[in-house]
């Protein structure tokens, strides 16, 4: 009986630890990779470098893209602070 009992203590301390590592998972914003699967980071084929006036809307005009596809090849880009000889990713895949 001692026995079954210990058995059961274990079970339950597994069941706490593993709710545990879910809720400090999901409060750190982490996907836990059983869980869901790893997006895929875009890829970029062709770059172009800022000038001295561009804009993200002017580079999106001068390459015929939109800006939903822009954005999601050039991820990290803050479009209030270009500076002139940023590589801005222009073809690629996201």
């Amino acid at each position: 009986m001692a026995k079954s009992g210990n058995k059961i203590a274990m079970l339950t301390n597994f069941v706490l630890i593993v709710a545990l590592l879910v809720i400090v998972s999901m409060a750190e914003s982490r996907e836990i990779g059983l869980l869901k699967g790893k997006k895929s980071a875009p890829s970029c084929n062709k770059v172009y470098g800022a000038v001295s006036g561009d804009t993200c809307f002017g580079v999106t005009n001068m390459f015929n893209l939109t800006t939903t596809f822009f954005d999601s090849i050039n991820p990290n880009l803050d479009c209030d602070s270009l500076f002139v000889g940023q590589w801005l990713c222009v073809a690629g895949k996201a």
